[in-house]
């Protein structure tokens, strides 16, 4: 059984396995983050698995190490992520293309989110050895087909340099999801295109040394990158720090900072800006500054594979006195079934209409969340929100279940109920130009097919985004081909 199980999981993935070198398992595989999820929270590998991308070498020697298992559905998932990171990680040369198109791009956008536009196109050429992985992405990106909209996409470039197996520094367009929702990241997510940055992350695992090794498994980076989108305070810095750590077996705790810093119109003195961490209503300081903390506990519930986590965003400084924070709460369960593959269902609730501190649910502050009064376009970046794709004072309830059959189909339905923006929001909204609620179901299916990868998705929902009004549907294709 055991072996059956590993060679239909190598045959899928030889034969149809569209991905490039790299040294991280990236942003957008809804797939291989269940895969990853599932062994964390069954105790396989360390929780520290908020922090996204992961580096392999977080991964891939505890898999290594532990297995193979009795439970199929958890060697299924270990043979599928193990696969995947022995070709993300083939020394060589190797190539690709990506292509999207939809006639309506996906409202809410989650971690697995297809194109942000209605067409993008990218031929990637990517390189990998034991300490250098390198790729080059180009392509066009489109809001509506016209020409005059289309523009050039360097996403995914990259080039990164591993040290002493600890530590990778990077330069490139790289995409991050920072916290454990699988629907919403508040401060930094995929929603907006990446932004040119340089950066230094750690590959993972405990620490020998004194008072680190009590964190038990952690993860940390920090990236500078440039917001170079026209906007108001053109070339703005922005830098984020992060940092997860596995203390006790099932508990994962992240700590963020994202920061606004420099840019046209503000003094530029960063060695004074980047450690004044004190911003309140009496101490203002020079930068928009976003801090986060993220916990989720991860355990077997009757011998079911459970997580309950939850995120905070905070806008200021003082997390009790004058916060802003914006709200993140979800539950994930893996539940068996007779093919062996579990069933992932997922309920998230995020809201990003700020409480005055964290726990005032009552005294709420419109407006608040990604705005800054002296950085007037936000924490923004190329027209969307850097972290909740639905922006400011926005709800949104989610209820997601995918599933993998035994020929590596993956499928996934999503509901959600949103309500965009409200009438006290006088900051406005980048998504809506007036709120709007909004119901809307999507069902997509992941086909692997010989040296390509294809992605289709329906939606439907009942209202649209400001001025647009009424009901409407939408088909979206992706297809990455192997070359």
């Amino acid at each position: 059984m055991k072996s059956k199980i590993a060679l239909t999981a190598l045959l899928i993935a030889a034969g149809t396995s569209p991905v490039l070198a790299s040294p991280w398992a990236e942003v957008g595989d809804n797939q291989l983050r269940g895969d990853i999820e599932l062994l964390a929270a069954s105790g396989r590998i360390d929780n520290v698995t908020g922090q996204w991308p992961l580096s392999w070498d977080a991964i891939v020697p505890a898999l290594q190490a532990n297995g193979p298992y009795d439970d199929p559905a958890l060697q299924a998932a270990r043979q599928r992520v193990l696969t995947r990171a022995g070709m993300d990680q083939q020394p060589g040369l190797s190539a690709g293309l990506a292509l999207d198109a939809t006639n309506n791009p996906g409202l809410v956008y989650g971690f697995d989110g297809m194109g942000r536009g209605k067409g993008q196109a990218q031929a990637n050429l990517s390189y990998n050895s034991a300490s250098v992985a390198a790729r080059l992405s180009l392509g066009a990106f489109s809001n509506d087909f016209s020409g005059r909209t289309t523009k050039l996409m360097p996403d995914d470039s990259f080039v990164s340099l591993k040290i002493n197996d600890q530590a990778q520094v990077y330069a490139g367009w790289l995409s991050h999801w920072w916290g454990p929702g699988w629907i919403s990241a508040l401060a930094l997510s995929n929603n907006a295109r990446p932004m040119p940055q340089i950066g230094i992350q750690r590959a993972g695992g405990a620490s020998s040394w004194p008072i680190l090794n009590l964190l038990g498994p952690w993860q940390a980076e920090f990236f500078i990158g440039l917001l170079d989108d026209p906007r108001i305070d053109r070339n703005t810095g922005y830098n984020a720090a992060h940092i997860s750590f596995n203390p006790l077996p099932g508990l994962e705790i992240g700590l963020g900072r994202t920061e606004q810093i420099c840019g046209e119109h503000h003094p530029c003195v960063p060695l004074r800006d980047v450690f004044n961490v004190n911003n309140d209503p009496k101490n203002t300081d020079h930068t928009n500054d976003e801090g986060e903390i993220d916990i989720r506990w991860s355990h077997a519930i009757f011998g079911i594979p459970s997580e309950f986590y939850t995120s905070l965003m905070n806008e200021d400084s003082s997390p009790f006195t004058h916060s802003g924070t914006t709200h993140l709460f979800g539950t994930t369960i893996f539940l068996p079934m007779p093919s062996g593959s579990p069933l992932r269902l997922t309920a998230e609730y995020t809201d990003s209409v700020p409480t005055y501190d964290i726990f005032s649910f009552g005294n709420v502050m419109h407006g608040f969340a990604y705005t800054n009064g002296d950085y007037v376009d936000g924490m923004r970046y190329r027209g969307r929100t850097l972290g909740f794709s639905l922006d400011s004072d926005s709800r949104l309830l989610s209820v997601q279940g995918s599933w993998t059959d035994p020929q590596g189909r993956f499928y996934e339905i999503s509901l959600h109920k949103a309500q965009i923006s409200n009438p006290h929001n006088t900051e406005g909204n980048v998504v809506t130009l007036a709120p709007v609620n909004v119901n809307m179901g999507e069902a997509r299916v992941s086909l692997p097919l010989p040296r390509m990868k294809l992605d289709l998705a329906v939606r439907l929902q009942d209202d649209q985004p400001r001025p647009k009004t009424g009901f409407t549907a939408s088909v979206e294709a992706a297809l990455r081909i192997a070359l």
